[in-house]
């Protein structure tokens, strides 16, 4: 006696010859792609919300999972780099290790070339950027690094440890006496409300009692006014939800990738002094050629 074999998920590439609408939508993805390539990869969620501003994609839970689900059989077919799709879930530990002593000067050499200083030091406030979606943060990332301006994601701040590790850190950088603020950038729903305001509380809390210190903490985004400025797509609060909330929902990922970025930078810029940021990139780059010079040397 024999038995139908379950029917299994592709794994691996897999060959996809998808209906005329799904190949469809997948050239609109794939036209989203080419539009914010240079802030690739965007998450699954960022790409649904394109398509519902800019396509009539339908903006429910359905249509959402649909839109996964084409996602993944695309890549798999390489219809879609796999590059341009950003998941989450898995995190890496390696240890350190050379080839041979050419192989680690090579690797000293390249640290030398990309020596940097602390960009935010003796900058009028001291800067940090907490963005509730994991996904988006490789993204703000990208516009943070170069003013030395750490991204951290706050969605895992429920946990009362993450609290207070960052309360410490910013009691250590009070001890430079500037000023410390925190641009927050989350949703615009009850979670995220929740979040930023737990978030604040504690980690002030945490920081009055270590140092004496009132950080100040600043929703970035999404802001009603954005909701209003940029016509976001909005949903009613889920009747479950208890917790206090007024007006209509957001998620973060509504907002255009290029527009979130220019709000976060033009955020930073506001609130830097351009002639100490100077001062410190000439300090920079003659610490920088004084190394590879030191370098070459020994090599």
């Amino acid at each position: 006696m024999t038995t139908a074999l379950a029917r299994t998920r592709p794994r691996g590439f897999a060959p996809w010859s998808p209906h005329k609408r799904s190949l469809a939508l997948i050239d609109d993805v794939r036209g989203i792609l080419a539009d914010y390539r240079a802030h690739l990869p965007l998450t699954a969620r960022q790409v649904y919300y394109r398509l519902v501003a800019t396509c009539g994609f339908a903006k429910t839970a359905k249509a959402y999972s649909s839109l996964c689900e084409k996602l993944n059989r695309a890549r798999r077919a390489g219809l879609i780099p796999f590059s341009a799709i950003r998941d989450d879930g898995v995190t890496r530990f390696d240890a350190t290790a050379w080839a041979d002593e050419a192989d680690f000067i090579a690797d000293m050499r390249g640290m030398a070339e990309t020596f940097r200083l602390d960009r935010q030091d003796g900058q009028p406030v001291r800067l940090w950027v907490l963005c509730e979606s994991a996904g988006m943060a490789p993204m703000l990332a990208r516009v943070a690094s170069p003013y030395s301006v750490p991204v951290l994601t706050s969605g895992g701040f429920d946990s009362v440890t993450a609290k207070h590790a960052l309360a410490e850190e910013l009691s250590r950088a009070a001890r430079a006496g500037q000023p410390l603020e925190l641009l927050h950038i989350g949703d615009r729903d009850p979670s995220g409300e929740h979040v930023f305001s737990s978030l604040s509380e504690d980690v002030a809390a945490f920081c009055g009692g270590m140092a004496d210190i009132k950080p100040r903490f600043t929703r970035l985004a999404v802001t009603e006014e954005q909701i209003e400025e940029l016509r976001l797509p909005t949903a009613p609060p889920n009747p479950k939800d208890r917790r206090r909330f007024t007006g209509e929902t957001v998620q973060c990922e509504a907002v255009p990738p290029d527009t979130l970025t220019s709000i976060l930078r033009d955020a930073i810029t506001a609130r830097r002094d351009p002639a100490q940021a100077d001062a410190v990139l000439d300090r920079e780059r003659d610490i920088r050629e004084a190394l590879l010079a030191r370098i070459e040397g020994s090599a």
